[in-house]
């Protein structure tokens, strides 16, 4: 009988394993502006942003804000995350969840997959096209979605060979943490030449610390902002979350 409960027990455990991923696509191709709210203790150029957060009661207040998916960060030593931030969080919600850390190795995407990962991000400066793409179809494959970062419009080009459907533009200068909103609106202008409009989803990523910088990127079209530290220093992240996507709304 013992054997028989725990075999069960494991069997339930299997099957949320293999159940179905949901859609991060899908919540960031809703009218107006889609916004994830990230999840962040640290970062390395801010230091601690809010060491003390409770993860669940913040994941409470950006679903509360009307978040359409919520970013966690799991890297423990540059911003105070860790995995078991993303697994404690995985069955407490039907938001869309992203898993946000440096990811440069298949086992990485498998430890994703297990700790319930909806999607994931790849950073293109940190990996050579041909690992990036072995990488993309490994995550696709597993049932989950993936976010490919680019910075320049080198790198937009060299992404665009691939069959990413969702790009993250980090306003981020990940060599020296330099912040400039421009970057979104300049790659988006390359995105247009390149392909025309609609052809991929696009998160705007990083700098987001008011409503005016959301209805500026709402303005170069992307479909959704990501935004980590205005929402953990917030005294009122559901209120603030808020005001993003009314200002996002009135300026797409």
């Amino acid at each position: 009988m013992i054997l028989e409960r725990i075999l069960h027990q494991k069997m339930e455990e299997t099957n949320e394993l293999t159940a179905p991923r949901r859609k991060m696509s899908a919540a960031l191709k809703r009218s107006g502006l889609s916004v994830i709210g990230e999840i962040k203790r640290a970062s390395p150029s801010k230091g601690i942003i809010n060491g003390g957060v409770d993860p669940l009661r913040q994941l409470r207040l950006y679903e509360q804000g009307g978040a359409d998916a919520v970013s966690i960060l799991t890297d423990r030593v540059f911003f105070g995350g860790g995995p078991e931030d993303f697994s404690s969080l995985r069955t407490r919600t039907s938001l869309p969840l992203l898993r946000k850390d440096f990811l440069v190795s298949e086992v990485q995407i498998y430890e994703s997959l297990f700790l319930g990962a909806d999607a994931l991000l790849l950073i293109a400066a940190a990996l050579e096209k041909e690992r990036l793409e072995a990488l993309l179809s490994l995550t696709y494959s597993l049932g989950m979605e993936a976010i490919v970062e680019v910075h320049t419009e080198e790198e937009l080009l060299s992404v665009l060979e691939t069959d990413a459907p969702i790009l993250g533009v980090n306003n981020r200068n990940l060599n020296d943490f330099t912040v400039d909103l421009r970057t979104t609106a300049r790659l988006m202008d390359a995105l247009r030449s390149a392909e025309g409009e609609g052809s991929r989803i696009v998160v705007a990523e990083s700098g987001v610390r008011s409503e005016e910088d959301a209805g500026y990127l709402a303005e170069t079209g992307v479909d959704a902002i990501l935004v980590g530290e205005a929402l953990m220093r917030a005294s009122n992240p559901e209120e603030t979350l808020r005001s993003f996507k009314r200002k996002g709304r009135r300026a797409a």
